[in-house]
């Protein structure tokens, strides 16, 4: 044992060791403890703002099951946007519609769903723009809302 002073039961550099473990065992307690709390806050979070998407998932499944008819041209979960393709009703071939809805927000609210519809009428081989009455767009904005009440009931179990 020549050049060696250590003699006691704690070295300086077993006494570091010992330190640097403490230090890190408490460090690493402490990383679960907020778990419970995140957890206990996103169970207490009100059922219509559960989402994984970037809206409101009631209202995006609710689009998504009323235009189920029409053919998607465009379908964005992250951005809340919905565009079908030109549709025709094989009762009134001589006019088609496409339609855009529009998710804004992640709460199920009425104003968090705009949607828009486009009309157009065949005339001399071709189409030319029409208005669409307000009530359409209307109705069609009721029966998604309604849609998305009803899953939202139905996964809340009420």
């Amino acid at each position: 044992m020549t050049g060696s002073t250590d003699k006691g039961l704690f070295t300086a550099r077993s006494l570091a060791t010992a330190s640097f473990c403490a230090v890190a065992a408490l460090a690493l307690a402490g990383c679960g403890g907020g778990r419970k709390e995140k957890q206990v806050k996103s169970a207490a979070m009100a059922p219509s703002m559960v989402t994984t998407i970037g809206v409101n998932s009631y209202l995006w499944r609710a689009s998504l099951d009323s235009l189920s008819f029409m053919p998607l041209l465009q379908s964005d979960s992250a951005g809340g946007v919905l565009v079908t393709d030109w549709y025709t009703n094989p009762k009134n071939p001589g006019e088609r519609v496409k339609v855009t809805v529009m998710i804004l927000d992640k709460d199920l609210r009425a104003d968090a769903l705009r949607v828009t519809a486009q009309r157009e009428v065949s005339a001399g081989g071709g189409w030319t723009a029409a208005p669409v009455q307000a009530a359409t767009v209307q109705k069609l904005e009721d029966i998604i809302l309604t849609r998305a009440r009803d899953l939202r009931r139905d996964s809340i179990g009420g």
